[in-house]
């Protein structure tokens, strides 16, 4: 299978086709930032809203459950009047440390179904249209689990039904093991059969996508000189764009990577470039401008 095979897959794209978005637009990974969040303490996630529009003139946003500080009521109300102040639109909410979705043990993976469920009500509250959500499984040798597709199409049938009323999509993103194999996730979109369930292809990692790909988390690693030459950003996206995919395309960048002992400004500054120049292939390739 290649990679174009697998973006062009048909399973359940006829379903698919009214809930898919019409509209091409870009959004704003928070994880594009993450070195002068977690390192340099630079910002907050109350801060993402105006980061996205004043930093980027970026008006969608895609948070990251790791970032939020004290998810209570009164919090989540101010992080939505900023998004209403500054114009952004919340994308989704990328959830990492919640339990495997694939434990062998049915009660783990049942527990981490129910440590989800707190993600859906955030996300729907704050009107995004998706919680990005890990498989789990083995890192190594899932070919010999035969019963990983099986475990993990348990866990999300679970977590869909908690999503069920708030219409929220849950989807799965290729994060390394298991869950980079094009063939696991083609016949997880399948066992789990259910329009609000899909895929997040991430560029970095090698990537499955299908037809049921509800974002694209466009992954770059730009090298000091303003060159990417880790793989052709513009081809991949004619690739999803052959595909029908049409929505947010998530910038998650990064510039200069290897270069050691950077200070905090540098770290920041750095992020600034990785996703200004993303940016700038998406306005190109995707919504056709040109900058002057």
């Amino acid at each position: 299978m290649t990679r174009r095979t697998i973006l062009n897959t048909a399973a359940a794209a006829t379903a698919l086709a009214a809930s898919r978005p019409t509209k091409d637009d870009i959004s704003l990974a928070a994880w594009s930032i993450n070195r002068s969040f977690f390192g340099a303490h630079r910002w907050k996630n109350l801060d993402l809203p105006r980061l996205a529009r004043e930093q980027f003139n970026i008006t969608g946003l895609e948070f990251v459950n790791q970032f939020f500080e004290n998810p209570m009521m009164s919090y989540l109300n101010q992080l939505k009047k900023n998004g209403d102040s500054y114009g952004v639109r919340f994308v989704l909410i990328m959830i990492d440390g919640e339990g495997d979705m694939s434990a062998v043990d049915k009660k783990e993976r049942a527990q981490a179904a129910i440590a989800h469920r707190k993600w859906v009500d955030i996300a729907h509250y704050l009107g995004c249209h998706s919680i990005r959500c890990n498989m789990g499984g083995p890192r190594q040798n899932w070919k010999q689990d035969t019963d990983l597709v099986s475990r993990a199409a348990e866990s999300f049938h679970n977590l869909l039904g908690y999503a069920q009323q708030s219409d929220l999509n849950i989807i799965v993103e290729n994060h390394g093991g298991a869950s980079s194999d094009p063939d696991v996730v083609v016949k997880l979109v399948k066992a789990v059969d259910n329009p609000n369930f899909g895929t997040l292809p991430d560029f970095g990692n090698f990537n499955p996508g299908d037809d049921n790909a509800k974002g694209i988390s466009v992954k770059a690693a730009w090298a000091a000189d303003g060159t990417h030459p880790g793989w052709d950003l513009e081809k991949i996206i004619r690739i999803c764009q052959e595909s029908g995919y049409h929505g947010f395309w998530g910038i998650e960048s990064s510039f200069a990577r290897t270069a050691q002992n950077q200070s905090a400004d540098q770290i920041w500054e750095n992020e600034l470039k990785g996703v200004q120049l993303t940016k700038a292939v998406l306005e190109r390739a995707v919504l056709k401008k040109e900058r002057s």
